[in-house]
């Protein structure tokens, strides 16, 4: 992993928060991004939202505009948040924000 721990739960807990690009996460944390390889990583990162199962934002954004209403639904319709779990804020954010 090109970032080290403290910034990718920096980059994860901006994502809960609703952060869907590098700038998002740039205004949302006091993240400081030391070169272009990290800034791709982070750029890598908020595009994904389930690690353990591979699944993409977008993934999830269609999920949700094909009917998926909860986070459970979510899970079912992509498989995100089957592995450890950890994305399960991530994927309500979604939910909540439609975005």
């Amino acid at each position: 992993m090109i970032l080290d721990k403290e910034k990718y739960i920096k980059v994860r807990s901006a994502q809960v928060q609703g952060a869907r690009t590098v700038q998002d996460v740039k205004e949302m944390t006091d993240i400081v991004i030391e070169n272009d390889e990290e800034y791709s990583e982070i750029d890598r990162l908020v595009q994904n939202v389930c690690k353990c199962q591979n699944i993409s934002v977008n993934e999830v954004v269609a999920a949700v505009k094909n009917g998926a209403q909860t986070v459970e639904q979510v899970m079912e319709e992509t498989n995100a948040g089957t592995g450890c779990g950890r994305c399960k804020g991530i994927i309500a954010n979604i939910l909540e924000n439609k975005k």
